[in-house]
């Protein structure tokens, strides 16, 4: 019998007393919950690139790999990608993400990967109830982004760890973002495991498209890499969410945003006693980064 079936058969007990009070269906939910305590689970910021990534043998793949060896098994993962933009805020919500190949110009192997990956309706419905700084909408369309899955597939290959996304809002500033996703802080203690997928340094319209695959990075995206990078080991968040006063290189880093907050939503869930720990530091054609972040009490 699945959990859904096992809910509707407890469904008359709601109605009926026990120990002088009516059992209703939301506690008998909390009592089955998927989601139990568990120690504390790391959160993660990933540098995914160009989505070869998906399936090239390089690097930044066996960095991503190395990492999951590190950290305990997740109940259910909690995506915020970069390529999923809206006005408002959501969560994918159903019980099979499609998986999206959200690009174009790649060659067809590219295109062919699936990763299945259930879903988490529940995760979706608990993450909502925790945020009260905005109404989250559940979604039942979009499904897993190329931000999510590129990196995804290859720390838990199997597709056997439910993965949800939770949705950009493009109208929001960096500070909102951030103080938004504090309020997720308590999913860390239920084995979710959160990871923003983005790139700190991203400015596609001044990649060196001849050497793509070159480890290299412009002065002015190694110098705001460089920054980046002290303001996380330093614990400086204010110079991370305004990062537009940072002078030229930064601007000429994150021309927009998009890649650039999920990196602060990582940052907003870090506790006084953990540490912050880099990895695929790296420049990539000028003017990317893979430079990618594990805070983790050990």
């Amino acid at each position: 019998m699945n959990r859904k079936d096992f809910l509707q058969t407890l469904a008359p007990l709601a109605a009926a007393p026990l120990t002088g009070k009516a059992m209703k269906l939301n506690e008998l939910e909390k009592m089955i919950s998927p989601f139990d305590n568990t120690a504390k689970m790391p959160v993660l910021f990933l540098g995914h690139g160009s989505p070869m990534n998906a399936i090239e043998e390089n690097e930044f793949v066996q960095g991503f790999r190395n990492i999951s060896n590190e950290i305990p098994k997740p109940n259910a993962i909690l995506c915020i990608s970069a390529h999923w933009e809206t006005r408002g805020t959501y969560v994918t919500a159903m019980e099979k993400p499609p998986t999206i190949h959200d690009f174009g110009g790649f060659p067809k192997e590219l295109f062919e990967v699936q990763y299945p990956a259930p879903g988490s309706p529940e995760l979706a419905k608990q993450t909502r109830s925790l945020i009260k700084k905005t109404e989250v909408g559940l979604d039942e369309k979009w499904g897993l982004d190329h931000g999510a899955w590129s990196v995804i597939k290859h720390l838990y290959p199997k597709a056997d760890i439910p993965v949800i996304q939770m949705s950009l809002d493009h109208y929001q500033t960096p500070q909102y973002h951030y103080e938004l996703a504090g309020e997720l802080k308590s999913l860390r203690d239920k084995g979710v495991l959160i990871v923003g997928s983005g790139n700190m340094v991203h400015n596609l319209g001044m990649v060196d498209w001849r050497r793509l695959n070159d480890l290299y990075g412009y002065d002015w995206a190694i110098e705001a890499s460089e920054k980046m990078k002290k303001f996380i080991e330093e614990g400086d968040h204010d110079s991370l969410i305004h990062y537009s006063k940072q002078g030229k290189p930064f601007q000429l880093s994150i021309p927009s945003p998009e890649h650039y907050l999920p990196l602060l939503y990582i940052m907003a869930l870090k506790e006084k006693d953990e540490v912050t720990s880099l990895f695929n530091d790296k420049a990539v054609a000028g003017s990317l980064t893979m430079t990618s972040v594990k805070i983790s009490h050990s």
